[in-house]
């Protein structure tokens, strides 16, 4: 097969229409825009660069579609051509999300855009969010309001500051009660709440999850509990290695109770003995760290149990 054939069948033809031919299904609860993630019982494939990339969420297994078909169903280049080339007229399902075509494109940089937001305040439609969807305590959302990580986004979303190592916010997590995404344009770091040059550091895969590990424990004062936005950048890499450095540094990972959460978990144990330091590992007992307090609080577990009219 001539070069300009293959470079045709790798447009034509996308990640996704491979992993749906194999079995694998579109989980939109975990997938943003620029990385949509398949699942096949417990094997995940995130697929990005619009459909032509992909990577193994459990291991360093990478490329394109090709390597995809190869990497699946264990064969060659050859036999992977005549595969993608069956997919030709395959459409794949397309993600809800789907871009209009005549989107206003930001012109505002990420700083501008983050210090247009508000802070949430009190009966705004964000902190409601927070309390009465995310069972988070007044107590902690009001402490993150004061550290200035979160803003006001649209139809009572949250945003969540990650910042670079000068602390200059350079993007931000999004949840709501119907989205979920990242800021376009911006860049995954870490999301940081608590004792800056705390000792122990506690990492999870969402801001939300901080802020709730942060409630079940009443925010340590000799922790910081940061969120790496469900990424792994070259950024967030750097930050944690960072944090793992410093002197008597406790590298707590508390991901989720999931394959993902034990893949993030094991990258932190590989990093916290290359820093030197000590390791742990936090799980929940439910799915995640904001299930697990709303769990609690079902059960009254909570220390922060207050009158009605304080949140």
């Amino acid at each position: 097969m001539e070069k300009n054939d293959i470079e045709e069948l790798r447009t034509r033809v996308g990640c996704a229409a491979v992993l749906e031919q194999e079995g694998f299904a579109i989980d939109r609860k975990e997938s943003t825009r620029r990385a949509i993630k398949f699942r096949r019982d417990d094997d995940i494939i995130i697929v990005i660069h619009a459909g032509r990339g992909w990577f193994d969420a459990r291991s360093d297994a990478k490329g394109d579609v090709f390597a995809l078909v190869s990497y699946l169903r264990g064969i060659g280049f050859t036999e992977a051509l005549t595969v993608i080339g069956d997919l030709i007229a395959f459409q794949p399902t397309a993600p809800i999300w789907e871009k209009p075509r005549h989107q206003k494109q930001a012109v505002a940089s990420i700083a501008e855009r983050w210090n247009h937001r508000k802070r949430p305040w009190r009966a705004s439609a964000t902190w409601s969010y927070l309390r009465q969807k995310r069972a988070l305590p007044w107590q902690v959302i009001y402490a993150a309001i004061e550290a200035d990580v979160l803003r006001e986004g649209p139809y009572g979303s949250m945003w969540a500051k990650h910042v670079d190592e000068a602390g200059v916010v350079i993007g931000w997590e999004e949840r709501g009660p119907d989205w979920r995404g990242f800021s376009t344009g911006g860049a995954k770091a870490l999301f940081q709440f608590g004792m800056d040059g705390a000792r122990r550091i506690c990492v999870t895969e969402a801001a939300i999850d901080a802020l709730s590990l942060a409630a079940i424990e009443q925010t340590r004062s000799d922790t910081l509990y940061v969120s790496t936005g469900g990424g792994w950048s070259p950024q967030t890499a750097q930050a944690l290695e960072t944090l793992a450095s410093g002197e008597g540094a406790w590298l707590v990972a508390a991901t989720d109770n999931n394959v993902q959460g034990e893949v993030f978990a094991d990258r932190l144990r590989q990093m916290a003995d290359s820093a030197g330091c000590d390791f742990s590992r936090l799980r929940p007992e439910a799915e995640d760290w904001n299930e697990e307090l709303k769990e609690r609080r079902e059960r009254g577990e909570l220390p922060h149990t207050r009158p009605a009219h304080q949140g």
